[in-house]
């Protein structure tokens, strides 16, 4: 074993020499110049030689034995930058090894982020306003300035099977009374059973690319297939702000891919409008169902740029939504197009979109537009554009932004949200 590793190792672990320190080690005598070392590591359940009562200090180690120290080492508190620093090309080579051993020494990971949001809107509902006949004051339902932190709690069940937690913190900055939410509002586990990946839990539901749902649900989903995968879930959606508010969501999906082009069908029931609450409004009479038809597709031109398209189509009418106007749409499309996108660990690194929107009644529940106020569109439609572009300052530091501009598909009033954000991963 070099010098240096010895020495390396038991400096990263803050390991100091001990005339105390029993050495367990037949050939290593007391003057060695690594015996105190040695000892320490020893009995930090670091090193444990071969099993015969020898260390074999002047053996070549294999790539296998110097996996198993530096997980060992990680595990009990090593300097994971100064490991890093003096094993880089082993840590390298070994990077699959020592974090498959590191799983094994912990059983539970915390991970997270923070984000740091502005907003701001303008356009015909930033002023007081009439819409559908009804005066109401300005609008205001988006983030001015908002943190927001979320916690992982990820445990490993078995090689199959995981449960992972969300702690989430909210608080507005904008508000001098410091308005703040904590809440564990994630739990699920997602696992295998035979050719099945299964998740089941409280977790997030994305539908129809986003454009149907993207928020919280309490489902099971299962999976079988890989390059034609199928999918189905039943559940309950969770989220009542988007003024549609149903007890119960089932759905069924296929998605393939050949060459660079990508296809996905979906087909999914809201069911059980719950109508109006004092938690919001809702557009949809009470006991109506939503069924959402989906299909959507994707060109990769390259690694770089991808066009996609998706058109979606509700069955509710007019008999079966609360609005004044006389006539509305209940289909409709959206068309994309991606350059690159910021990867966190690559500074530097960035990205940019543009979407173009019109969409009808019921085709919206939860859209991924999180910052957009659904209840002002819901009883119409909506049709317009988004544009983004999303920066890596550091390594695990991205910054993005977003400008929306819609207008509702029967009034013709416009909205327009400016939206920014800072988060970091950790």
């Amino acid at each position: 074993m070099k010098k240096s590793l010895v020495l390396a190792m038991a400096m990263a672990l803050g390991v100091t020499a001990s005339a105390y320190a029993a050495n367990p080690f037949s050939d290593v005598p007391a003057g060695h110049w690594a015996y105190d070392s040695i000892a320490k590591l020893s009995a930090a359940g670091v090193i444990d030689g071969y099993g015969d009562s020898t260390f074999g200090g002047d053996k070549l180690m294999t790539r296998y034995e110097m996996a198993q120290i530096v997980a060992k080492a990680m595990a009990k508190g090593a300097n994971v930058d100064k490991l890093a620093a003096e094993f880089a090309d082993e840590l390298d080579n070994l990077g699959v090894r020592v974090a498959n051993l590191e799983k094994k020494a912990d059983n539970v990971r915390i991970t997270g982020n923070i984000r740091y949001e502005y907003a701001d809107r303008s356009g015909d509902f930033a002023k007081p306003y009439t819409y559908n006949g009804v005066a109401k004051p300005a609008k205001d339902g988006v983030a001015k300035h908002r943190l927001r932190t979320r916690l992982y709690i990820n445990g490993q069940v078995n090689e199959d099977w995981s449960y992972t937690g969300r702690l989430e913190n909210n608080q507005d900055l904008s508000n001098e009374a410091g308005d703040e939410k904590t809440y564990f509002n994630q739990a699920w586990v997602n696992g295998k059973l035979g050719g099945l990946k299964v998740v089941a839990g409280k977790t997030d539901l994305l539908l129809g690319n986003g454009f149907i749902y993207d928020d919280t649900a309490e489902y099971v989903g299962l999976s079988y297939g890989k390059d034609l995968k199928l999918n189905v879930y039943y559940g309950k959606p969770v989220t009542t702000e988007y003024n549609y508010n149903f007890d119960k969501v089932a759905g069924i999906g296929l998605s393939g891919k050949t060459g660079k082009l990508a296809v996905n069908v979906g087909y999914d029931v809201f069911k059980d409008s719950l109508g109006a609450s004092s938690a919001s409004t809702c557009y949809t009479k009470e006991g109506e169902d939503n069924t959402i038809w989906n299909i959507g597709a994707t060109y990769a031109f390259d690694k770089n740029v991808k066009l996609s398209a998706t058109y979606l189509n509700s069955n509710l009418d007019q008999s079966d939504i609360v609005t004044g106007f006389n006539d509305v749409d209940t289909d409709g499309y959206v068309i994309s197009v991606a350059y690159k996108g910021a990867n966190r660990n690559k500074i530097g690194s960035w990205g940019a979109w543009a979407n173009y929107y019109d969409q009808g009644v019921g085709t919206v529940v939860a859209h991924t537009m999180k910052t957009f106020d659904w209840d002002i569109f819901a009883s119409e439609g909506f049709k317009g554009y988004n544009i983004g572009a999303n920066y890596t300052l550091a390594k695990n530091l991205v910054y993005n932004i977003d400008y929306y501009e819609l207008e509702g598909k029967e009034s013709g009033m416009k909205d327009k949200v400016l939206w920014s954000r800072v988060q970091i991963n950790f």
